[in-house]
């Protein structure tokens, strides 16, 4: 349909800003980017800190491995050109979230720093809030639970992090968690302490 001024598209200036939206959740919106190996427990984490946020009032929406390779980006492997796109498509559909008011839970090993680095630039560094998950490999391994480590091992996967691809710790996150010291729920908890005063409208 065409408007009275004979542009195709309606003006830019009516769309709904994020603001609109956010008011109307009530609250700001954020994306948490967790981070660590396979098997550091970042899904786990994640799903606590979302039931939480959901029992406060929180619009959320999580991503992780799981909904994310299986769907958008089921044609991308594991070389570091695709980790590469992988993680910039999953930062620029955040982006789309939280510029709807939603919070978003990202939950991707995003192995290095230029990694996280452009999922950061992407979404803009005050509204990208990165959480380490700190698990020491041999913890890790202890819990494949998907056997993915041992297969990795054995030559069976390649450019797996940890074993043949390296992970390069965050040098300055928002929150690090050492799971091997604290319990999921405190680990939430201390995620929730610094996430709060981010979100509260």
């Amino acid at each position: 349909m065409v408007s009275k001024d004979n542009n195709i598209h309606p003006t830019f200036d009516k769309i709904l800003k994020r603001e609109d939206k956010e008011e109307l959740l009530n609250q700001h919106s954020i994306v948490i980017w967790i981070t660590g190996l396979s098997g550091s427990g970042k899904t786990t984490i994640a799903e606590g800190l979302e039931q939480e946020l959901h029992k406060r009032g929180y619009l959320t929406k999580l991503l992780d491995g799981d909904n994310v390779r299986t769907g958008i980006n089921n044609n991308l492997k594991f070389s570091e050109e695709d980790r590469k796109e992988n993680i910039r498509r999953i930062a620029e559909i955040s982006k789309l979230f939280m510029m709807g008011g939603v919070i978003l839970i990202n939950c991707f090993i995003s192995p290095t720093k230029e990694i996280r680095d452009q999922a950061k630039e992407i979404v803009g560094p005050k509204d990208f809030f990165e959480i380490f998950v700190n698990t020491p490999l041999e913890v890790c391994e202890e819990r494949d639970e998907k056997g993915l480590y041992a297969k990795a091992r054995a030559g069976l996967i390649k450019n797996f992090t940890g074993i043949d691809s390296p992970y390069e710790n965050p040098e300055n996150p928002d929150v690090e968690i050492r799971t091997t010291e604290i319990s999921i729920d405190e680990s939430v908890k201390r995620i929730l302490d610094s996430l709060i005063p981010r979100i509260e409208f």
